[in-house]
This record gives C-alpha cells, sequence and structure tokens, in this order.
C-alpha cells in the first residue's frame, strides 16, 4: 500500500523528525526563515520545503514584513495531534505506575 502525501494531514507532516524540529524551534515565537536554518543548522532549501509542507496542512501560519517571511506555529491545527496522543496518556501512566511497583517491591528488605 503507498504511504500518504505528508502533506495530507498534520500526522504525516509530522512523521518527519525534522518538521518536528521546526514546530519546536517556533513554539515560542515566530522566527524568519534565516534563523530556524542557523539554529538548527539546516540548509535553507530544505527549511523551505519542510515550512511549505506545514503551511500546506496548516500546522504553520506565515507574515511577510519587506522581503522576510515570519513562521509561528499554529496552535489550534496542533491541537488535532495533542488530543490524539493523550489518548495514549493513560497507559503510560499506568505503564510507569507498574514500572514504580516493581522498583519499589524489589527495594524491600529480604
Amino acid at each position: 500500500m503507498p504511504r500518504a502525501s505528508t502533506t495530507s494531514d498534520a500526522f504525516n507532516a509530522v512523521a518527519e523528525p525534522r518538521r518536528r524540529d521546526i514546530l519546536s524551534f517556533l513554539v515560542s515565537e515566530e522566527r524568519p526563515v534565516n534563523d530556524i536554518v542557523a539554529t538548527l543548522n539546516l540548509p535553507q532549501p530544505s527549511v523551505s520545503k519542510h515550512l511549505r509542507v506545514l503551511l500546506e496542512v496548516g500546522l504553520v501560519d506565515v507574515r511577510r514584513d519587506g522581503r522576510q517571511m515570519f513562521y509561528r506555529t499554529n496552535a489550534e491545527a496542533i491541537r488535532p495531534l495533542h488530543e490524539w496522543t493523550g489518548t495514549f496518556e493513560r497507559y503510560w501512566r499506568n505503564q510507569l505506575a507498574r514500572v514504580k511497583e516493581r522498583a519499589e517491591a524489589s527495594e524491600k528488605p529480604k
């Protein structure tokens, strides 16, 4: 079965680690492309390509100021990703509780 296009939805778009890095970098404030390139140490054409994908699926917004483009995350578009990953929170909480119980049981004097 062929894989879905990376531009088809947010889930496919964030499957690429460099796109996740870009989203993480943009979470605190909007940034120009050159800041993303310099901070993440990625080639400018690669950053532009990844930003285009993120923009197409709505995970980032862009603002032009003269010749510069400023990008920022779109928190509302990221919400479905957050909600979906939240479905696994109970599972991981349960797993961590079990690890803690085992650790504490093995620490008890015999």
